[in-house]
């Protein structure tokens, strides 16, 4: 069996780095891309409830903003745990992971569309490479934990709570202010 082994500071907060260069790219691009995309995607995608439509095209960039900067201490403090533990930490992982399937979210969604989406450029040169990287790190090192189908659909579960949550977040923020 591997002994274990503890990975340095490139690899857990090396997270945060990566998702700031990430959702830097959404920071500049989302509101003038949903602007000027939504009535194309409306018209595309007639089976998305209009609901939905209503909710997108109400974020505006204070908004949107405020819910990244929520989302940026989620990944801080998965950072700081994933130091703390020397990369073991279930949080760190599980952020990671949820990083990751992001990256791949976006390039499903340019994919889809055929033509650029907000983060689709940084998915396949920051997001997705920095998430191989780093798994391959922690492997190497023998705490990565084993991956399986459940694991992924909790990690999709988690990161799509995240992303709600601070949303909701930002709206209730905007709402008091």
């Amino acid at each position: 069996m591997k002994k274990e082994a503890a990975v340095d500071a490139s690899v857990t907060f090396g997270l945060l780095a990566a998702w700031a260069v990430h959702d830097t790219e959404e920071l500049v691009t989302v509101p003038r891309w949903v602007r000027t995309r939504l009535p194309d995607l409306r018209e595309k995608m007639p089976w998305v409830p209009e609901a939905v439509w209503r909710q997108l095209g109400s974020v505006d960039a204070r908004e949107f903003t405020t819910a990244v900067a929520a989302m940026a201490v989620v990944v801080a403090a998965a950072a700081a745990d994933g130091h703390r533990t020397g990369g073991r930490s279930v949080f760190y992982q599980t952020v990671l992971d949820g990083f990751g399937l992001h990256g791949v979210v976006h390039l499903a969604q340019a994919a889809v569309l055929r033509a650029y989406t907000p983060g689709s450029v940084t998915s396949p040169l920051v997001v997705i490479p920095f998430t191989l990287w780093a798994r391959t790190r922690l492997r190497r090192a023998g705490i990565l934990r084993p991956t399986r189908a459940r694991d992924l659909a909790v990690t999709l579960a988690v990161a799509t709570a995240a992303a709600t949550g601070t949303h909701a977040l930002a709206r209730s923020l905007q709402r008091t202010h």
